[in-house]
């Protein structure tokens, strides 16, 4: 009887964190590259869209980078947010051929408020097709416009961009945060665009055609208000395309210091999301038999991969302590040791799309202190939603 009673809890508890490894193994197996998109040339116009705080130092660079697109002069514009700046960031920006709103708002701060200006300009001038947004320390592949207009030529409202890290060796710290990113950005999006499922928002590099921004009106003014639209637009009935073969790049920091309440409110900003709306959206979408709603609520409640792993690796030493003492519950022990080889799975294809190699394998030796860095991260207070430009250590010409 006591076998028993220890197997049952040996499968109870392992079935949430055993699930939510099978699931990003699934994706990681449908993550395969699909055959090269064409790239038509189409008379879609574009609004770019650069939302910026403090940023003087590299907005010059992403507009030249968004300028140098190919693509007709005459049917994109660079359109700047300089939202509560107290820098040189819209001058500069002028200078280098965007054009610039400047935003001032102390008691409403963050993307989500500078975003909505310029939707709404965007939708006042009624030139663009489709608005591009991409952050203000980004570069951008010189094929970004064509690989969007691919997609809203085939039909999608929303696309999204691959989101990767442009200064993957500056540290070790950012080689796992390009790891992150592919795993994340790259290898999420592209299996639940081969299930065609939504691929989700990640900020930078998304794509909005201006009937979906009339349709869904863009009012997401939380800290993770990617993933708050990306959410609204899956209740709405729409999904997010991934164009996996055009990316935008960001600077990340290459210390701890660095962009770390950021980071923590990001993080609590995505809990806050899971707590209010996984469970809801969940039930909503089994009820309808709506995919995309089901695939977003399981997005919103697997946990982080430190976590996850965390307690895949706890979990399974505690089921072989368990065993060792009473090997009759060797055959419900694997409940737990499944998690295992599917984060590895996971993980390792993660490695491999970020492309940093060697390298990569070597800054994945870090990772014990990186896990034990965010968990501490999450255990503090969280420090608000206010938009904080973040430090970077290395400065751009």
């Amino acid at each position: 009887m006591l076998d028993l009673l220890l197997s049952a809890a040996l499968i109870l508890t392992a079935a949430p964190v055993t699930a939510a490894a099978l699931y990003l193994a699934a994706l990681a197996l449908l993550s395969r590259r699909p055959a090269p998109v064409v790239h038509p040339v189409t008379a879609h116009r574009f609004d770019l869209v650069v939302p910026a705080h403090d940023e003087e130092e590299g907005i010059v660079a992403t507009v030249a980078s968004l300028l140098a697109l190919d693509w007709p002069a005459g049917q994109r514009r660079v359109l700047v947010v300089a939202d509560n700046c107290t820098d040189a960031t819209a001058e500069r920006a002028r200078q280098a051929g965007a054009v610039v709103l400047v935003r001032h708002d102390p008691d409403r701060r963050g993307k989500g408020y500078a975003l909505a200006l310029a939707f709404e300009r965007v939708l006042a001038d009624g030139v663009a097709d489709a608005a591009v947004v991409v952050d203000a320390d980004t570069l951008v592949s010189p094929d970004l416009l064509r690989g969007l207009a691919a997609r809203l030529g085939a039909g999608a409202q929303a696309v999204q961009a691959c989101y990767g890290v442009r200064n993957p060796g500056a540290s070790w710290r950012t080689r796992l945060m390009a790891i992150a990113f592919a795993l994340v950005h790259d290898l999420r999006s592209q299996g639940r665009e081969r299930l065609g499922l939504s691929a989700g928002l990640r900020g930078n590099g998304m794509c909005f055609s201006t009937r979906l921004l009339r349709e869904v009106p863009h009012s997401a003014f939380s800290i993770v208000e990617d993933l708050e639209y990306g959410l609204r637009l899956g209740q709405a009935g729409h999904r997010v395309h991934f164009a996996g073969d055009v990316s935008v790049q960001g600077d990340m920091p290459a210390g701890a210091g660095a962009g770390a309440s950021q980071r923590q409110r990001w993080e609590a900003g995505r809990r806050a999301m899971a707590r209010a709306h996984g469970w809801p959206m969940l039930r909503r979408g089994l009820a309808a038999r709506a995919p995309v709603l089901v695939d977003l609520a399981l997005d919103l409640l697997v946990p982080p991969l430190a976590r996850l792993g965390a307690l895949a690796l706890a979990g399974s030493a505690a089921a072989a302590a368990l065993v060792a003492l009473r090997p009759a519950l060797l055959w419900s022990a694997w409940t737990w040791w499944l998690s295992l080889p599917a984060l590895l799975v996971y993980l390792a294809r993660g490695w491999q799309l970020s492309g940093t190699g060697l390298a990569g394998l070597t800054a994945l030796a870090h990772a014990p202190a990186y896990l034990a860095w965010k968990v501490l991260l999450s255990r503090r207070p969280s420090p608000g939603s206010t938009w904080v430009r973040t430090q970077r250590e290395e400065k751009r010409p």
